[in-house]
């Protein structure tokens, strides 16, 4: 998560965003290098943010973190999750204000993606509530991609930990389908997570601050 993009770290640039939506209570698990993570933390800390860490000597799974820490909510109406290998020009603010809107539990970062069968893949009514959801399907009906961000509230969020499940994509997703909402984001959204990624998005990004 601190992997470093056109001379910034991963982090930096969801924390400019999270400023700007107004968000300053910070949820972050941790297990591989927790100390530099931690060092990044202080100094957030001490610029105005609520950066709580959660280190896992053991991954819990992207659901498991949520069972781990179901208070987290209690003093929220909404909670956003997002996934610390992904790069995004996403607004925030729109975004919450699409999940505030539609009055679903649970909104879903969607994108158009190339490959769908390696994605997990949603199908969205005319109403954009999301009406089916597969994790890596081998016959994906759309290609409409789970982007790995989301907004629940607070209520969601306490469901999610009752369930005890260690995916998020396999385990809980699949249970609120007809109940979320999907937002197809058009922009600049890219996965990071392997090193062929991570050097396209780095330089896609470069020639956007260039332009």
């Amino acid at each position: 998560c601190l992997v470093d993009i056109a001379g910034r770290p991963l982090l930096d640039y969801w924390f400019d965003s999270l400023a700007k939506a107004n968000i300053r209570d910070v949820l972050i698990n941790t297990h591989h290098l927790p100390g530099p993570v931690r060092r990044f933390i202080s100094v957030k800390n001490a610029s105005g943010f609520r950066v709580v860490e959660f280190f896992e000597p053991e991954l819990l799974g992207s659901a498991g973190t949520i069972s781990a820490n179901p208070d987290w909510a209690d003093d929220a109406d909404d909670v956003l999750i997002i996934y610390a290998d992904n790069l995004s020009a996403l607004d925030l603010n729109t975004f919450m204000d699409f999940h505030r809107g539609h009055g679903n539990a649970f909104t879903m970062l969607l994108f158009h993606a190339s490959n769908p069968s390696a994605c997990g893949i949603a199908e969205i009514d005319s109403a954009g509530r999301i009406v089916g959801f597969e994790e890596k399907p081998r016959e994906p009906k759309s290609d409409l991609a789970n982007a790995g961000i989301y907004a629940v509230t607070a209520t969601s969020w306490r469901e999610m930990a009752g369930m005890k499940a260690f995916d998020l994509g396999f385990d809980v997703l699949p249970r609120f389908v007809g109940r979320m909402c999907g937002y197809v984001y058009e922009g600049f959204h890219r996965d990071i997570g392997t090193l062929d990624a991570l050097d396209s998005a780095s330089r896609e990004l470069t020639r956007l601050i260039a332009d």
